[in-house]
C-alpha cells in the first residue's frame, strides 16, 4: 500500500493531473482497474511532452502550431460567405428525414 502511495506521488509531481490518478484502494483491492489504467496511459502521455522517446502507451500531447498569415490573406476571409452563414443555397435541412415521423394526433 505504502509503494501505491509512493507511485501516485511521483505521478504527481511528474505532472498528471488529478483526474488522471487513482486512489491507492483502487488498485490494492482491485476496485476500479479501470482508472488504474487510464492512469498508467497518462503517465506514458506525461513521458512522451517530457522528452522521452521510447516506446510508450496513451496519446501523444499536441505541441504548438503558431501559423502566422499576412495581412492581405486575413482580410480575403472577410469577403466569404459560408455555406451555414444563413445561405439558403446549399447546406440545409430541407427534405431529410431521420427516423420515424412524430405523429401528434393518434
Amino acid at each position: 500500500m505504502e509503494n501505491i502511495e509512493q507511485f501516485i506521488k511521483g505521478c504527481k509531481t511528474f505532472g498528471l493531473k488529478d483526474g488522471d490518478i487513482f486512489q491507492p484502494a483502487d488498485l490494492y483491492e482491485c476496485q476500479n482497474m479501470s482508472q488504474v489504467l487510464l492512469a498508467l496511459f497518462a503517465v506514458g502521455t506525461v513521458s512522451q511532452k517530457n522528452g522521452y522517446t521510447g516506446p510508450a502507451i496513451g496519446t501523444k500531447m499536441a505541441t504548438a502550431n503558431p501559423r502566422n498569415f499576412p495581412e492581405e490573406v486575413m482580410k480575403q476571409g472577410d469577403t466569404i460567405i459560408g455555406q451555414q452563414m444563413c445561405s439558403y443555397k446549399g447546406a440545409t435541412q430541407h427534405g431529410m428525414n431521420i427516423g420515424k415521423n412524430r405523429n401528434i394526433i393518434d
